[in-house]
C-alpha cells in the first residue's frame, strides 16, 4: 500500500510541475488573421429581431513590422521611429454597423475582471468563455471596460463565428 501511495504521490507531482510550466510558458502570440476576419471596436451590444448583434467601428490592427512602418508613414512629426507599444490602429473612418452573432460564437479573452476586483485582474491568454458571460461582462460598469479593447471577428455568411478579444498593454 505504501509503494502504491508513494507512486500516486510521484505523479501528482509530476504532472502538477508540467502543467505549471506548461501555463507558466504562455506568451503572446498575433492573432493571424484571415480573410474572413474584421478587426474592430465594439461600440455596443444589441438584440435586433430576437437575435444578439455587435454594433462595431472596424479598424486597421498593425504589429511589430508593420505597425512601425505605418506609424513612421502616418506620424511624421513623432520623434520615435515606431509606436511605444508595438501596434498601431487607424481608424479614419467613425462609422458603426451591426453583425448579427451566431448563438454557438467562440468567444477568447485575454484579460477581464474575473474576481469583482480588478486590481486582481490578470492575462489569460485566449480564456474561452461564454457568449452570455462576454455579454454580462461587456455591459458592466467595472474598471476594465470591454469597449476600450480591439476584437478580431470571424464573419462567415454574414454571421459572426468567433470573438477574439486583443490585448494591449
Amino acid at each position: 500500500m505504501k509503494k502504491m501511495t508513494m507512486i500516486a504521490v510521484a505523479a501528482l507531482a509530476f504532472f502538477t510541475s508540467v502543467s505549471l510550466v506548461v501555463a507558466g510558458s504562455r506568451e503572446y502570440a498575433p492573432v493571424v488573421q484571415t480573410p474572413s476576419m474584421k478587426t474592430v471596436y465594439v461600440d455596443r451590444i444589441a438584440q435586433e429581431s430576437g437575435r444578439l448583434q455587435l454594433v462595431v467601428d472596424e479598424i486597421e490592427w498593425y504589429e511589430g513590422d508593420e505597425a512601425a512602418a505605418k506609424f513612421v508613414e502616418r506620424e511624421q512629426a513623432s520623434d520615435m521611429d515606431a509606436p511605444p507599444d508595438g501596434y498601431y490602429i487607424i481608424n479614419d473612418e467613425h462609422a458603426v454597423v451591426s453583425l448579427p452573432v451566431a448563438k454557438d460564437a467562440v468567444v477568447l479573452m485575454q484579460i477581464y475582471n474575473r474576481t469583482g476586483n480588478a486590481a486582481e485582474a490578470d492575462i489569460v491568454w485566449d480564456e474561452q468563455i461564454s457568449l452570455t458571460k462576454f455579454v454580462d461582462l461587456f455591459e458592466a460598469e467595472d474598471a476594465i471596460q470591454l469597449s476600450n479593447y480591439p476584437y478580431h471577428l470571424t464573419i462567415e455568411n454574414g454571421v459572426v463565428t468567433r470573438i477574439v478579444q486583443q490585448y494591449i498593454p
